[in-house]
């Protein structure tokens, strides 16, 4: 029976040559799995190829489900969010320049979002595993996976890019890398089905020191595209605007900028928009994306290695997390006692969860957007789907649950 191991922390001179599981990459995926491991005793080592610096410097948003906010202070790691994070109980919904609150806490007995950004996770995250005496292997190249089939897979590297091969023999190896990382592709090209829509619009998001316009999210849509206005401190906000993706940000003033927020996110009741300095902006695609399925022989990929949603519906992190948490309750169960069954499912798991995330994220993004290359009539199906959310309280509820995050199983 395979037996639990405490993590022995790498030096610099000499990290581990074995470990339980090998970890690539050290986003929430990764990080997470790490810390859900060690809870239990299993020993694992993360492979990352960017800097310390890259990563917790990365300035991402990141709105957490209720769950992931719970599952975050169950585990200790959770006090800085506490602190620091927004707290909110609602959202609102702005078309036709009316807004329309969804009161989320009512509709779903108390749940609410944190809005907390994704380089604020991960500081936590890698500080905490530090002090745990983890091992983090910061800016590896040519990581190389290999033997996945059997039951010694290794995973080959280099500590600097004119380095020696390097070699981490292992039990499992979590492909936490990203959608670019070498993972996804160790699953043969013939085992695998990748599904996905390339929209045809992208965002432009902005930081701005100013104060908050709105305590909550406001998502417009409005004929000229959508808009989306989030808080990240009380002095610094996040703001969204629906443009063409291969749009140069060069073509983007901040006046520009500025004009095109206040006419999309404005409303017939006065309310304006608080401006301040920008001082940063840059326009990113958007596009879903699912591999089917997520798993070859010892390999099990998480995160955005598996899985890509549009951020309308503020689940990428979140979806990343649940899919880590099955897997370290799998691999518990297989230190434990030696079964292998939620190992053998952990695709099949992940993906009930994963589809309706994707299906949540379509619906949002969809709904909300002036897709240029929809007819009149589709257009109007959006709207009158916004109108129908906003005055069924059975959608509600419906929206309102998908959004604080349905319940793990």
């Amino acid at each position: 029976m395979p037996t639990i191991h405490q993590t022995v922390a790498g030096t610099p001179g000499r990290p581990p040559e074995r470990t339980q599981v090998a970890i690539i990459g050290a986003g929430p995926a990764g990080l997470f799995l790490a810390h859900l491991l060690h809870r239990q005793g299993i020993e694992s080592v993360i492979l990352e190829s960017r800097s310390r610096a890259e990563i917790e410097g990365t300035i991402r948003a990141g709105v957490l489900e209720q769950w992931v906010v719970d599952l975050m202070n169950d585990m200790g790691l959770g006090g800085r969010m506490m602190r620091e994070g927004h707290f909110h109980s609602g959202i609102t919904l702005r078309f036709d320049r009316e807004s329309h609150h969804i009161d989320m806490a009512e509709l779903t007995g108390g749940k609410r979002v944190t809005v907390y950004a994704q380089h604020e996770v991960i500081r936590d995250l890698v500080s905490a595993r530090l002090e745990d005496g983890g091992t983090i292997l910061f800016g590896v190249s040519d990581v190389q996976l290999h033997d996945l089939d059997g039951t010694a897979p290794r995973v080959r590297f280099r500590r600097a890019p004119d380095g020696p091969l390097e070699e981490l023999r292992c039990d499992h190896v979590a492909g936490c890398d990203g959608f670019h990382g070498p993972s996804r592709p160790a699953i043969p090209a013939a085992d695998r089905t990748e599904y996905q829509i390339v929209y045809p619009f992208g965002w432009l998001g902005i930081l701005t020191e100013a104060p908050p316009s709105h305590p909550e999210l406001i998502y417009a849509n409005h004929e000229r595209g959508f808009a989306l206005l989030s808080t990240r401190s009380p002095e610094v906000q996040r703001l969204y605007l629906q443009v063409d993706p291969k749009d140069d940000i060069a073509n983007w003033s901040d006046d520009r900028i500025w004009a095109e927020l206040h006419t999309r996110l404005e409303d017939k009741d006065g309310w304006t928009l608080k401006e301040g300095p920008i001082f940063q902006k840059g326009i990113i695609a958007m596009r879903s994306f699912v591999c089917d399925p997520m798993q070859h022989g010892r390999l099990f990929i998480a995160g955005d290695a598996a899985h890509i949603v549009p951020p309308t519906g503020a689940k990428g992190l979140n979806l990343a997390v649940a899919d880590v948490l099955v897997l370290s309750r799998a691999l518990t169960a297989f230190y434990k006692s030696g079964t292998t069954e939620g190992l053998n499912r952990y695709s099949a798991t992940c993906l009930r969860r994963i589809w309706k995330a994707e299906r949540f994220s379509w619906y949002m993004t969809t709904m909300l957007h002036r897709n240029p290359h929809e007819t009149p009539f589709e257009q109007r199906v959006h709207l009158a789907d916004l109108d129908y959310v906003v005055h069924s309280r059975a959608a509600m509820t419906a929206l309102a649950e998908n959004y604080v995050g349905l319940p793990m199983e």
